[in-house]
């Protein structure tokens, strides 16, 4: 498992060195096209296991790695008009093998050589052999975010597939893949790499970055296209990837999600913490085929549980963070009330599969322990190719897909005067679409193995917005789901809430 820190930035990092070195190397035509057919053509062969760098860089701590850092006045495209900065990571401790970056110019493509000269590093730093299998471990964009002349990094792409994407006044969170297989199953799960990158130098005064990727597997090879918008209080990522299965993929997940939920409400009894809640997301939004807007709060399980939302032509999913005030977590070093939010808008048609979350137990928060992702109903069978596009916005608060109140917060305990019996609330924002008699509301509340009570409604005088609540004993029950939501003039006026309870 990768600590997620090391995956955040390690500082803020231009190209005229780097450049001058790839201009001595050979050169290649670049197209789109060329880039499927080397996916298509790497399929057909066996999988080659990629080489490690030397044993010292491998056995480095994570000092030691900190300790060294990519020089910004160096990056690619310094000293020049366009709108790009690349910086680059160097290999060792979590990040093993290298990839290969290639820089694509008025056509032609090239490679860049490692070049250990461009790292600045401390004292305490290690003495490393610059011989062996040596490269850079990942890529970092910088951008005119918010002043003209300043770039500031957005996006991160180093480790397996993984990249990270932020806004302005937002900081690293989750992270997003470029494919996931075998999450959470007893063969064990499989983490494709990111091998290759090309980057596409900009326009001059271009607004959108193009970085494309090839991915390889034991198990499959693809290549990705990413066209980036770092629009400020947004940035949105428009992807398009083709997939070539060397075997056939039944437990795949397309457009795959990674965050960190440790405790809130729900569980906070459990940590010994003076913090009130830790987490990089709060819930799983899903905009499903039939226009329910659903909210799923997220858990910190005792045992890895799997939800599958079934559904046909998903209309949009993703992690979100709606806890956005510094006290709802009091953290003055991790700032979890400024980690962005992530939306995925399916830009093709998807089918049928299911929106699929996977919650994993965890005693620490350095730890990933949440995954959602698309799987596809049907397997991608060996030998066959598949498509799929979808748009990526990363943001601090995702925009409402439908006009009904959105979940705020649940909490869940023991009441002051009922036994065993569990108490359920759920505050609901305020909205137009509710009257403003809440006594006119319409209460559901079920579950597929507990007996709940009818529920009953109450302004919150804190948000404006409706409360429900509701209780439930458990009995012998050690599972189950719950649903909840309200209705006015016999429509849904809210999202859907659904929770699986464990006691």
């Amino acid at each position: 498992m990768i600590r997620r820190d090391l995956l955040k930035s390690v500082a803020a990092f231009a190209l005229c060195p780097v450049l001058a070195r790839a201009e001595d190397g050979a050169t290649a035509p670049f197209s789109r096209q060329g880039l499927i057919d080397l996916a298509r053509d790497l399929a057909r062969k066996p999988y080659a296991k990629r080489a490690t760098v030397p044993q010292a860089w491998r056995d480095m701590s994570y000092d030691d790695y900190r300790s060294i850092w990519f020089r910004s006045r160096d990056a690619i495209w310094s000293d020049t008009d366009y709108p790009l900065r690349v910086d680059l990571f160097h290999p060792g401790l979590y990040f093993p093998n290298t990839v290969e970056v290639n820089l694509v110019e008025d056509g032609q493509s090239r490679v860049l050589p490692f070049d250990f000269g461009l790292f600045d590093k401390t004292d305490m730093a290690p003495d490393l052999p610059l011989d062996g299998h040596l490269g850079y471990s990942g890529i970092r964009l910088r951008a005119e975010l918010e002043k003209p002349g300043i770039f500031q990094e957005y996006a991160v792409f180093q480790g397996a597939s993984y990249f990270r994407v932020i806004a302005r006044d937002l900081v690293y969170g989750l992270s997003a893949r470029g494919l996931a297989i075998g999450t959470a199953s007893p063969e064990g799960e499989e983490f494709p790499d990111f091998t290759r990158f090309w980057i596409e130098r900009p326009a001059m005064g271009a607004t959108t970055h193009k970085v494309h990727a090839l991915l390889e597997s034991p198990s499959v090879t693809g290549i990705y296209h990413f066209t980036l918008r770092p629009n400020g209080k947004a940035t949105d990522v428009d992807v398009s990837m083709t997939l070539f299965p060397r075997v056939d993929l039944d437990n795949v997940g397309i457009a795959p999600l990674t965050s960190m939920f440790f405790f809130d409400e729900t569980n906070r009894n459990r940590f010994d913490d003076f913090r009130p809640a830790v987490h990089d997301s709060d819930g799983l939004g899903v905009l499903n085929g039939r226009g329910e807007m659903i909210w799923r709060p997220l858990a910190n399980p005792r045992e890895v549980q799997i939800s599958s939302f079934v559904d046909e032509n998903p209309q949009g999913f993703g992690l979100v963070q709606r806890e956005r005030r510094f006290s709802d977590f009091a953290d003055l070093e991790a700032l979890y009330h400024k980690r962005p939010s992530l939306w995925i808008t399916p830009g093709d048609d998807w089918g049928r599969g299911a929106v699929t979350l996977v919650e994993i137990p965890t005693d620490k928060e350095i730890y990933d322990n949440i995954v959602a992702y698309w799987r596809p109903r049907d397997p991608l069978a060996a030998g066959s190719e598949h498509s799929f596009s979808y748009r990526m916005t990363w943001v601090d608060q995702v925009e409402p897909k439908k006009p009904v109140a959105q979940v705020l917060n649940t909490r869940m305990g023991k009441g002051f005067t009922h036994g065993e019996k569990k108490v359920v609330t759920i505050d609901f924002a305020p909205h137009e679409a509710l009257p403003d008699d809440l006594e006119d509301l319409v209460i559901h509340v079920s579950s597929n193995r507990l007996d709940v009570s009818e529920g009953l409604v109450q302004r919150n005088p804190d948000t404006g917005g409706p409360r429900l609540a509701f209780s439930f004993l458990p009995g012998d029950v050690t599972a189950a789901e719950l649903r909840a939501q309200l209705f006015y003039q016999g429509r849904s006026v809210t999202e859907v809430w659904l929770y699986r309870w464990t006691a």
